[in-house]
C-alpha cells in the first residue's frame, strides 16, 4: 500500500487539481501495472483512502463544459505533501531487496527532491548493497567449504542470483549518482522546465509545461 500511496500522492502532485480517471491513465502509461501490480481499482481506493485521511482535498470541478458531469478533483493538502516526500526518500534511501516497486517509484519522483540529497541517497544505497553483497559471498563460501552442509547444493544458485542483482543495482546506483552530479536531470529548486511536465488534465493536445 505503501508504493501505491507514494504512486498516488506523486500524480496527484503534479497535475493537481485532477480526477481519478486522469490519475489512472497517467500512471498505466508508466506501466505501474507490470512494477507496481498497481490496478486501476487499487488507485481509485488509494484516493478515496487518501482523501479520509486528509492526505489528499477532494473538490467538485469548477472548470465544467456546458452538459458535462459533476467531477470529483484531487489536490495534495500539507499532510499530503509531508507523507510524499516521506515515501519518495524511503523508496531511494532504503533497500528494499524483494520489492523493487520501491526504488522504481522513488526514482519515477526524485525530482521533488533536491539534486544533492538523491545523489547522496543513491552512494549511500551503493554502500548498503556493498555490505549485503559481502555477505552474499559469505553465504557462497559457505557451499564451498562445506560449512553449508545438509543444504541443498543447487540452493547455491539462488545466493548466486541474489548476488548478481545485488551486483547489478550497485553498478547502476554509482552510474546514476554520476550523471546526476554532473547535473542531468532536474530537481528541486532547479529549472522546473527540467522536471516533470505539467500539462493539465483537460489538455486535449500541446506539450506545453505549466510549471
Amino acid at each position: 500500500m505503501s508504493v501505491t500511496r507514494m504512486l498516488v500522492l506523486g500524480a496527484v502532485r503534479i497535475f493537481q487539481p485532477t480526477h481519478g480517471y486522469f490519475v489512472r491513465r497517467e500512471l498505466a502509461s508508466w506501466q505501474v501495472a507490470d512494477w507496481a501490480h498497481l490496478n486501476p481499482g487499487s488507485i481509485y481506493n488509494a484516493l478515496r483512502t487518501l482523501a479520509k485521511e486528509r492526505m489528499l482535498v477532494e473538490e467538485e470541478a469548477a472548470d465544467l463544459a456546458a452538459g458535462e458531469k459533476p467531477r470529483t478533483e484531487y489536490s495534495l493538502t500539507m499532510d499530503g505533501e509531508v507523507e510524499f516526500l516521506r515515501l519518495v526518500r524511503l523508496g531511494l534511501w532504503e533497500l528494499h531487496p524483494y520489492e523493487p516497486e520501491w526504488l522504481q517509484a522513488g526514482i519515477s519522483f526524485w525530482g521533488a527532491l533536491h539534486r544533492d540529497e538523491v545523489a547522496a541517497a543513491l552512494r549511500a544505497r551503493s554502500n548498503l548493497l556493498s555490505a549485503r553483497i559481502t555477505g552474499t559471498d559469505f553465504a557462497i563460501r559457505g557451499f564451498e567449504d562445506g560449512s553449508a552442509a545438509g543444504t541443498p547444493s543447487h540452493v547455491r544458485e539462488t545466493f548466486d542470483l541474489t548476488r548478481r542483482i545485488l551486483r547489478a543495482e550497485h553498478e547502476w546506483c554509482v552510474s546514476a549518482a554520476e550523471h546526476i552530479e554532473g547535473g542531468a536531470y532536474g530537481f528541486a529548486g532547479e529549472d522546473p522546465r527540467l522536471q516533470m511536465p505539467r500539462v493539465h488534465p483537460h489538455r486535449k493536445s500541446g506539450s506545453g509545461w505549466d510549471a
